[in-house]
């Protein structure tokens, strides 16, 4: 607030026609716009005592669920009526894309009355750090969405599908055991997302009425179609994963958890494979199958499962200074991390680390590692590039399928070889018991977490983020219904509907629109970017070389059928050209240079020229850079860039750096 003041406080901005001229008159004004979904607040009692009271923080569901479904903005992307879809009309090969394309929405739909609307529930909840470096605060947000609204728009931030509707509290349980701290931790989640999910599963049983985003009102159901979460929560169900142990709810629930019964409850858990969870919060939530709903998601079931495991095997099956050696002197590509120490000691590894390196893995422990072990790391990972494929086919379906089983068929290899070992002790293992394994068979958290939290004064999160957040929403839906306003009026009116005052007595934001889908779809592509224009470096270079005015050398230019643009600044700046020679291996340079140079300087009728003294000579570097390949009629007109047959006389090769000689 205080940086909002001092920018508001400049004259620039004091001569503007603002509504507003402190921050705090700017959130008093947010707090006038429509009304949002309503946090509700609870103190949650545990049965065993905990190290602070526990604040729980909620959204009804079903306000989330009506405000998506409602939105003007997915009047267009959102699929209400389940399909098949087939490549030939012959339907001898299915696809599946969209949720509402797959079988399960399909077998939900014909069990629903006819007439009604089936809207799959989509939650996503993890644990995240908002505070870093110091303090060591945690959220546990639970995320909502629809399944129905279509992909592309789903994974955009931007879009706004996910929405938080509720923050999860977080105990340090008393009890003596760690062991019973965390089974109580479980129950208290289960017994969290049972109290804010109720009207879900009371939507599920009995319907419930809301309006689409062209103002129908349809009879709707909510089954929960998909629950995105990591590893640790998805083990609490383990109890109901296995349908022919749900008799052992009752048995489980009638032992009490004090110190005297926790051994006999352990050992009953062990005995049946259960997490020690016995009323999971999904039990009494119509048409919710946990062998459904438990889907994957890339960041915990198949990165880390990679990270976690996948690597494990091949550091101890090559050895880990036999690996980190070949991922140093692999060749450092611009797209890619280059891992100059090896992997065996990161620290901090990210998902886009773990990306890279599972590209080069089944190179380098090629002929490095047993057959069998290189034919199961490569098998794992066909199976996660392969279900990452946005459209999927039977046949697809098949090859993941077949992928699985071929590393099931050679896994024992890796016990061969003791490449499967302890986290801490390094002792061989003998067993499989590897829950994202076993689990094979999701931005939001940062938006709606981390940036309301680093805008708090540390004191109060939970309140504060929910503050946050309801303030944004409302400056969305403004911006949303003006800018709907705007598209609506005639061109003549539109610039000025776009300086509507906030104050104004004449404006209504209730106001009835005749919006048609033309219109919804121009506002939709200018506020999720879909209008930006795209920058032709083929016209900037022919501007740039035309204008006598500009600093030589240009750093847009075209060279042959691709046009280059280079950052400002050189990457590596008055470097000596011997140093280049050695720095980057290019020994073919030294001979090569001296050529280029001087018929350069000629072009440029400069005296000066490659002398004795060149090697030593410095030199501009640029690693960052833009490389444009377009139809441009100029270019295009050259038959002799088009190629004769495929590749015939063309090279692939990549650029690594561009040098720029300077004067002595």
């Amino acid at each position: 607030m205080a940086a909002t003041d001092e920018f508001l406080g400049l004259e620039l901005i004091k001569a503007l026609p603002l509504s507003f001229h402190t921050a705090k008159e700017l959130h008093n004004l947010a707090e006038l716009l429509p009304s949002v979904p309503k946090w509700q607040y609870h103190i949650i009692s545990t049965t065993h005592p905990t190290k602070q009271p526990l604040h729980f923080y909620w959204h009804d569901p079903l306000d989330c669920i009506e405000l998506l479904f409602s939105n003007l903005l997915f009047a267009n992307e959102i699929d209400l009526t389940p399909q098949h879809v087939y490549e030939t009309a012959e339907h001898a090969v299915q696809i599946y894309s969209e949720w509402m394309t797959g079988d399960a929405a399909w077998s939900m739909q014909s069990q629903l009355p006819d007439g009604t609307t089936l809207l799959g529930i989509i939650l996503s909840s993890n644990k995240t750090n908002i505070t870093n470096m110091t303090g060591g605060r945690v959220a546990h947000p639970l995320l909502i969405s629809l399944a129905n609204i279509k992909m592309v728009t789903q994974n955009k931030a931007s879009s706004n599908a996910f929405l938080l509707t509720a923050l999860l509290p977080i105990a340090e349980f008393l009890h003596p055991m760690k062991r019973m701290q965390s089974v109580l931790e479980a129950c208290l989640v289960h017994q969290c997302l049972d109290i804010v999910l109720e009207p879900l599963k009371q939507a599920a049983y009995i319907r419930w009425m809301i309006s689409d985003p062209l103002g129908n009102l349809r009879y709707c159901f909510t089954p929960l179609a998909s629950y995105i979460v990591d590893t640790p929560k998805a083990c609490m169900f383990t109890c109901v994963l296995r349908k022919d142990l749900t008799h052992n709810y009752g048995y489980l629930s009638s032992i009490v958890c004090d110190p005297l019964n926790v051994e006999v409850y352990f050992d009953t858990c062990t005995t049946f494979c259960l997490s020690g969870v016995a009323q999971p919060f999904c039990c009494d939530w119509p048409l919710a199958e946990p062998h459904l709903f438990f889907t994957p998601e890339p960041l915990h079931h198949w990165h880390h499962e990679f990270y976690d495991h996948n690597l494990k095997w091949c550091l101890a099956a090559v050895g880990s200074q036999e690996l980190d050696f070949c991922f140093s002197i692999l060749q450092p590509l611009m797209t890619f991390r280059h891992f100059k120490d090896g992997v065996s000691k990161l620290k901090q590894v990210t998902r886009r680390v773990q990306h890279d390196m599972q590209c080069y893995i089944v190179a380098l422990i090629t002929d490095a590692a047993p057959h069998g072990v290189v034919i199961a790391v490569r098998t794992l990972m066909d199976f996660h590039y392969l279900s990452q494929a946005t459209t999927i086919n039977e046949t697809h379906c098949q090859k993941i399928l077949d992928s699985l089983k071929e590393f099931h068929k050679h896994k024992q290899d890796i016990i061969a070889c003791s490449a499967r070992q302890g986290a801490q002790s390094k002792q061989v293992l003998n067993n499989w018991y590897i829950p994202k394994l076993e689990l094979m068979q999701k931005h939001a958290h940062i938006t709606l977490i981390k940036d309301p939290a680093d805008s708090s004064n540390n004191i109060n999160y939970d309140t504060q983020i929910c503050w946050f957040l309801d303030r944004r929403e409302k400056c969305q839906n403004f911006q949303i219904t003006t800018s709907i306003i705007a598209q609506s009026q005639p061109q003549s009116q539109a610039s000025a509907s776009r300086m509507i005052d906030v104050d104004s007595e004449h404006y209504d934001l209730n106001e009835d629109l005749d919006v048609d889908e033309v219109h919804l779809q121009a506002v939709w592509d200018n506020l999720c970017g879909l209008n930006c224009v795209v920058t032709n470096f083929f016209r900037k270079a022919e501007q740039a070389s035309s204008n006598i005015k500009l600093a030589r050398p240009l750093h847009t230019f075209v060279v042959s059928a691709t046009a280059i643009h280079l950052n400002f600044d050189p990457s590596i700046q008055h470097i000596p050209v011997n140093v280049v020679f050695e720095k980057f291996s290019l020994p073919d340079l030294r001979e090569r240079l001296p050529t280029i140079f001087n018929k350069r300087v000629l072009q440029l009728r400069n005296s000066t020229c490659w002398g004795d003294n060149a090697e030593h000579r410095p030199m501009h570097l640029f690693h960052l850079m833009t490389l444009w390949s377009g139809s441009n009629q100029r270019v295009s007109s050259k038959r002799n860039l088009e190629p004769a047959s495929g590749l015939k006389g063309h090279a692939v090769v990549e650029v690594h750096l561009i040098m720029q000689p300077l004067p002595s």
